[in-house]
Formats: structure tokens, sequence, C-alpha cells
């Protein structure tokens, strides 16, 4: 007796598996549906039966799919923002490098420009163009080499011109390469002249000055008239022996008078900009002057190692 009890209980204990309970259910929806649009039922329970089951299905097979949409169109959104993203930043980086180019040919043209404004300047000179292709440490160029030598006519004691005026000279010179010490060097002596008074003075490379003021120093300035004014121009001097006359250096910024109270000295702002030299003009003729040579100019073609070495034998 008690097995079939356990026997009826087992049997009364097995319930239907949920998906088989779904697969019902969706079949009487199905059935309910078909004879609804065959027989053409309208009204009564069965559309309100209707309207409980599938109404709320529609709303949220409605929102699943809106949703769907809404995702799908926000991934195409972004594959293009991002394929567009891309696209200007390649416009971008082109037009970046396009502006740099330009640029560097603008400069190159300007610099150019100078050297043919240089050459309309003093036009009895004859003149080759020349780039910078190596310096000495430091910020200032007081000494550089360039790209032209002996072959292209370049040899030592030929005057240097950049920007509006004088550079410096050439103290060695091979075939195909020269160097020149520029006038704000400690050893470089240039014989100038005010150009308004025509008085003649010393003006003396300085880099300490040049590094606190940007300004080179001169001496033995006679000016009893007291007609010298700041802001006057300096020239080359017609009694140097080693540059030519009337090249431009620079502008009076400081005079003083000495204690001898027979000479004056100051300051002069050189008209050239020593911090950035790319390309210079050198004048391939010699000052011809003689037999006539001043003290001044012939330091100016001495290196600082002769300088040093000099001062050391005098010492001696």
């Amino acid at each position: 007796m008690s097995k079939n009890f356990r026997n009826r209980k087992r049997k009364h204990n097995k319930k239907l598996p949920a998906r088989y309970t779904l697969l019902i259910m969706t079949a009487v929806c199905f059935i309910t549906m078909l004879l609804s649009l065959t027989l053409n039922i309208s009204g009564g329970p069965l559309k309100t039966a209707a309207g409980y089951v599938f109404i709320p299905m529609q709303k949220g097979i409605n929102s699943f799919g809106i949703h769907i949409s809404d995702k799908v169109t926000e991934i195409r959104t972004l594959k293009n923002v991002k394929a567009e993203n891309k696209k200007l930043k390649a416009e971008v980086e082109e037009l970046t490098t396009q502006l740099t180019t330009n640029k560097l040919e603008q400069y190159e043209l300007d610099n150019y420009r100078q050297l043919l404004d240089l050459d309309a300047k003093y036009p009895s000179y004859p003149k080759v163009a020349a780039s910078v292709i190596a310096k000495d440490s430091g910020n200032w160029f007081s000494t550089f080499t360039i790209d032209k030598g002996k072959k292209d006519g370049v040899d030592v004691g030929m005057n240097v011109l950049a920007g509006s005026g004088l550079v410096g000279i050439v103290t060695d010179a091979g075939d195909n390469f020269a160097k020149v010490r520029c006038i704000i060097d400690d050893a470089s002596k240039v014989s100038g002249m005010v150009s308004t008074t025509e008085d003649n003075l010393t003006v003396s490379g300085n880099i300490k000055t040049m590094n606190e003021d940007k300004v080179i120093t001169f001496t033995e300035l006679k000016d009893d008239d007291n007609k010298v004014k700041e802001g006057d121009p300096v020239v080359t001097s017609y009694v140097s022996d080693r540059y030519q006359q009337g090249i431009l250096i620079g502008y009076v910024t400081k005079i003083e008078n000495n204690s001898n109270n027979l000479t004056k000295s100051g300051t002069i702002t050189p008209v050239v900009d020593f911090e950035h030299i790319e390309n210079v003009m050198v004048i391939t003729q010699l000052k011809q002057t003689g037999d006539t040579k001043t003290a001044d100019d012939t330091e100016s073609t001495k290196t600082a190692g002769d300088s040093q070495t000099e001062n050391s034998t005098e010492n001696k």
C-alpha cells in the first residue's frame, strides 16, 4: 500500500516545465489571433483579452526596436565622427607642414632680399654671397666659418657684410671655406668715423658689453665742438687700411669725456644682428691704401690666439 501511495504522490508532484508552459501560451495566442483573422471576430471578450495580452507586448517590442535603432545610429555616427576626425587630423598635419614650409621659404626669401638690398647699398664693390656653415661656441656670432673660399675669390683681409652693414673680416681662407672674425669679437679693432661730423674714432669689439647691453665700445673720438650726438651713424673710416670706406657699423648710444678731456669714448649699437647670421656678402676686393696702415686695423685680422701670444711675448 505504501508503494502505491508513493507512486501516486510522485505522479501528483510532476509539473510541466516552464518552457512547455510558454510554448502552450504562445500557441494559444497564435490560435486566437488566427481565429480572429479567419472568422473576422471583432469586439467582445476575445478582442479585450487580446488587447490585454498583445498591446503590452507590442509596446515592449517597439521600445526594444527603438533602443536598438538608436544604438545602431549612435554606432554609425561614432564611426562617421572617427573617420571625419581622422580626416581632419590629416588635413591639419598637412596644413601645418605647408605652413612650416611657407615660413621657411619666407625666411629664406627675406634673407635673400636683405642680401640684394645690401648689394644695392654698396654697388661699387664686387661681392660674392656665402652661407654660414659653422660658428664658435656661445650665443654670439663673434667668429664663424662660411662655405666660400679661394676658389670663389674669397681671401684673407676681405670685408664681410650682412643685414645692413659690417660684420667683420676674413682671417683665414681655404679653397672651399673661409673664417670670419666679427667686429664684436674682443680681438677686433676697426677705424671708424662718425658720418655726420667726419670725426674719426676706434671701434673695439667687446663681448662683455654685448652680453650686458648689446653694444660695442669706441675710443679716441676727438669732438672739441661737441657735435657728435647719440644716434649718429658710425661707418668705416677712409683712413682704414683693411676696411672699405663708408660701410655702416652702427649708431652711437653713449658718449662720455675721457679723463684727459682731449678725447671721448662711448658705446655703439651694431646695425647687424650678431645673434642670427645665416647668409653674408663678402667684398672680393682688398682695401687699396698703398703703404699706409693704421695700428687699429692691423690688429683686426689677428686671431684671439695670436693676440694672446703677442701679449705673453711682450710680458717676457
